[in-house]
């Protein structure tokens, strides 16, 4: 059996919501009445979610809105870390999961490229070999030295899918990215995403459309109020 390049055991993410948060006034109040003091709250995003993915497998997301969706792709990213439970990813995780994350708005969309690329562990020399190929993918040339402060959705989308794929990882992350861009340009990245899953790329989508998970994962994950309810072949 191939390699396991994702795997998550129990993870679970809770949130601690404030209530009645307030200034001096209220805090010296709390001192008295109890209406006036801070509550707390605490919020399960996603609960005790296991799951193993291989190099080449693909697994979609599946879920309605606020099921944990995207807070499970923040887990098995990285960018948030788990209340309880415990990741391991092996290789280049490449997220895809919020238009203009790692991307800084006063630079032009040529250092963003470098910026953004240097966050998956490339050096400016590996940077430097492939920057025209990211470019050209992009379809950015035009725009490349512009703050990208200037740039459309569609436009982030472009460049950010464009140096996520040219970094090589071992897994893409993609949290919905894709429905924003013109669809000769969203057509060049799902037949990019096909290209790199033949190479052997493992890929997490996060979906609402029955047919796109259908198209590039072979399995499905459901989650319904961060607990999985579901977890199969299609």
């Amino acid at each position: 059996m191939s390699r396991v390049v994702i795997k998550a055991e129990n993870l679970t993410k809770q949130f601690v919501l404030r209530h009645n948060r307030g200034g001096l006034k209220k805090k010296f109040l709390g001192l008295f009445d109890a209406r006036y003091r801070e509550r707390a709250e605490t919020f399960t995003a996603v609960s005790d979610v296991s799951f193993t993915l291989h190099k080449g497998e693909s697994l979609a997301l599946v879920g309605h809105n606020g099921s944990g969706k995207s807070t499970l792709l923040q887990l098995v990213s990285r960018i948030l870390v788990p209340t309880s439970g415990r990741l391991t990813s092996v290789g280049r995780v490449a997220p895809l999961i919020e238009i203009g994350v790692g991307f800084h708005p006063e630079l032009t969309g040529e250092e963003n490229i470098y910026l953004n690329a240097s966050l998956f562990g490339l050096s400016n020399k590996e940077v430097r070999s492939r920057f025209n190929e990211i470019v050209d993918f992009s379809g950015l040339g035009n725009f490349i030295d512009t703050p990208v402060k200037n740039y459309s959705s569609g436009m982030y989308m472009r460049l950010g899918f464009s140096v996520a794929v040219h970094v090589e990882p071992q897994t893409l992350l993609a949290d919905e990215v894709l429905a924003v861009g013109d669809e000769d340009f969203k057509r060049k990245c799902h037949e990019r995403i096909r290209m790199m899953q033949d190479d052997g790329m493992a890929l997490i989508l996060v979906t609402h459309a029955v047919e796109e998970g259908k198209e590039f994962c072979q399995r499905y994950l459901t989650l319904e109020r961060g607990r999985m309810t579901e977890h199969g072949y299609y």
